[in-house]
């Protein structure tokens, strides 16, 4: 890792090349989400990771981009998606596809032949078997067990339930992709010598009331739900009510409310999801769903599937009542801990942070139990400039009616750097812009938006800022927002932040939860964070850890000893 001149550590980040092959896109691809601002350098020719994985999970296929961006992203006529009997982006279509290859193979090829855009907008990402293989660890399967993928996509989850025990004759499956639901019989009838016409194609949200209807109920429920596929606000909400997964409309959620009607009394559900389902604010309701059933196990995959950048997550429940005391292997980081059922229920938003261990958790506790203010409806709130064009509207040098405007990489800590962007003082044109006397007001705190870390800025000279940064001001919260701005730089903060939410972007929502100890500044007039720490009854240890106080005393006395 290297400084930069202002003594901070690098963010960690990719070439041009990198960036292309990790998108699966051309390297002018990558160039023009440069120059229309959806990617942000941090050195030259370096792409910063965060805006990568921001633009990959929350924007590439999902929003509207102009054409000169999006223009990669389209349905190629090579690659389309192409009916039955046929695969465009493979030369003989299904039948070869399936003499050249076997297994899991298959699905691999079937899967690389369709375009991004396309996988991308119906969710397609087919799970690695030996993903698969470590969702059913410790799994009892009887032969009579009834198994069921929602969407079974080339039959990874299917071909294993088959091999840990399940008769083929026992198991269901649905995809909308017809090509796909081939390619999974196929699997089967040369695996095991079995055709499956429990196996259809058809829309699981859809075909659930049949099975409902015919009372099939499952032992078994293993998935890799399409994430963020596209439906209808109208359609989301209808199905939301019917399976009670409140306002989290994510299709997602709503695979797992719908599933969990059709799953037996002690049965299995396991889904692997998207890394947001455990800590953002959309999955609240579901996790509220969740919490109340048997937790047995949560594990991070790290960044499972080619092409896409979030991390793959698994949770596997039993459907039995929860107990306060039931303790969940959590496994992360090439870790495993088990932490009590209760130490997320105390969590804001319900949080699934099970990344975190026994100790960390009481440390999060502490802070939440120490006095503290949120700024939930204690601020005003507002994003950063969108222009639509950086590249025609930014300048680098400045220029008559060009004012300075700052981007997320320019706060820092330690101050504002210089700004080395311009732009004209009529904003008329620009996308999408707040209303100036935001930007313009008093006083005010800048932050960056793409970051894994808090980093904000007191501005008390109205400058403006580009949409990698995000603002907010303050209401009469008893302190002064200098004094703020050291609380939420601090470092005991920043790692409350990590802890919890885990994430690349900093939200408005996540920040609304973060406690605010006001009270600090009765008993100190200045900010040190050996003082705040001191406050807080809170120990940093010299792993760069944290412990309560009276859990830090206890262990020194027995190391003592």
């Amino acid at each position: 890792m290297q400084s930069n001149l202002f003594g901070e550590i690098e963010t960690q980040g990719f070439t041009i090349e990198q960036a292309s092959k990790n998108a699966n896109v051309s390297t002018a691809t990558i160039r023009n989400w440069i120059k229309t601002g959806y990617l942000e350098m941090s050195s030259k020719g370096i792409i910063t990771q965060e805006s990568l994985d921001n633009f990959m999970l929350n924007i590439a296929g999902k929003e509207k981009l102009n054409a000169r961006a999006n223009k990669s992203l389209k349905e190629s006529p090579l690659t389309i998606h192409s009916p039955f009997g046929g695969l465009g982006g493979f030369k003989g279509g299904i039948n070869t596809l399936i003499k050249n290859f076997s297994g899991e193979n298959i699905g691999v090829e079937y899967e690389n032949s369709l375009s991004n855009a396309h996988r991308n907008k119906e969710g397609i990402y087919y799970t690695p078997s030996w993903v698969v293989k470590d969702m059913f660890k410790n799994i009892k399967i009887q032969s009579d067990f009834k198994f069921l993928d929602p969407c079974c996509g080339s039959g990874n989850f299917i071909i294993e339930a088959i091999k840990s025990g399940v008769a083929p004759e026992n198991v269901y499956g649905f995809d909308v992709d017809e090509n796909a639901v081939f390619i999974t019989k196929e699997r089967i009838l040369q695996e095991f010598g079995f055709e499956t016409p429990n196996i259809k194609v058809g829309n699981f949200l859809e075909k659930i009331f049949e099975l409902n209807q015919e009372k099939s109920f499952f032992d078994l429920i293993f998935t890799n739900p399409p994430w963020g596929k596209k439906i209808q606000k109208e359609e989301k909400e209808k199905i939301s009510s019917f399976f009670g997964c409140g306002n989290s409309l994510d299709t997602t959620a709503l695979f797992m409310g719908a599933s969990l009607t059709l799953l037996k009394k002690n049965g299995i559900l396991g889904f692997l999801v998207q890394e947001a389902f455990f800590n953002i604010t959309t999955f609240e309701d579901i996790r509220k769903k969740i919490i109340a059933k048997k937790i047995l196990r949560f594990i991070d995959y790290d960044k499972a599937f080619k092409g896409l950048l979030t991390k793959a997550q698994a949770i596997i429940i039993e459907n039995t009542e929860a107990n306060a005391d039931d303790i969940i292997e959590c496994f992360a980081e090439n870790k495993k801990f088990d932490r009590k059922l209760s130490s997320f229920t105390k969590n804001p938003k319900l949080i699934f942070n099970f990344w975190t261990n026994e100790n960390e958790t009481q440390v999060i506790e502490k802070l939440y139990t120490t006095k503290h203010i949120t700024l939930k409806d204690k601020a005003k709130w507002a994003l950063g400039i969108v222009t639509g064009n950086n590249e025609k509207f930014c300048s680098n040098i400045k220029k008559e009616n060009y004012i300075p405007i700052y981007k997320g990489s320019d706060i820092t800590k330690k101050g504002l750097k210089e700004a080395t962007n311009f732009i004209l003082n009529d904003f008329s044109n620009f996308q999408q812009i707040a209303p100036l006397k935001m930007y313009e007001a008093k006083e005010k705190l800048m932050y960056k938006f793409i970051s894994s870390d808090l980093c904000f800025f007191y501005d008390n000279q109205q400058r403006y800022i580009l949409n990698s940064a995000n603002l907010l001001i303050p209401l009469n919260i008893g302190i002064t927002n200098e004094q703020l701005t050291a609380l939420l730089n601090s470092e005991i903060i920043n790692w409350l932040f990590r802890k919890l939410f885990a994430t690349h972007k900093v939200l408005r929502s996540d920040l609304e939860l973060l406690p605010i100890h006001t009270d600090y500044f009765l008993h100190y007039s200045d900010f040190s964070e050996t003082d705040y720490l001191n406050y807080l009854q809170i120990k940093k240890n010299q792993n760069g850890t944290f412990s309560t106080l009276k859990k830090a005393i206890l262990h020194n006395l027995t190391n003592t000893n």
